[in-house]
């Protein structure tokens, strides 16, 4: 097996890992907009964070290029944010507490 063999498993693998989480990505909005309860769409939200980092890792492989790690680190950090923010309001309601006196 030859480097240029190599390479074309790699972008074919890459091409069918692209179109499974682009279908996955769809599902999960489906999933975000009719879930049934709101833990179910946070749920889902989350996962399409996720999903997101993959296609934009996915993306960089078949640019063969690092300068697409800062997005994902990016996506990562506002994913977290986000699942505390949505997690905080749907238990309590509110996302910052203010103390009134």
């Amino acid at each position: 097996m030859t480097s240029t063999d190599f390479y074309y498993i790699t972008e074919i693998v890459t091409y069918i890992c692209l179109v499974a989480t682009s279908v996955s990505l769809i599902l999960l909005m489906i999933r975000a907009i009719k879930g049934p309860t709101n833990p179910d769409r946070a749920v889902a939200l989350d996962a399409i964070g996720i999903n997101l980092m993959a296609l934009v890792g996915l993306i960089a492989i078949l640019l063969v290029t690092t300068k697409l790690n800062d997005i994902v680190l990016l996506i990562g950090i506002l994913l977290f944010i986000g699942t505390i923010a949505l997690a905080k309001f749907i238990e309590k309601g509110v996302i910052i507490d203010r103390d009134e006196r």
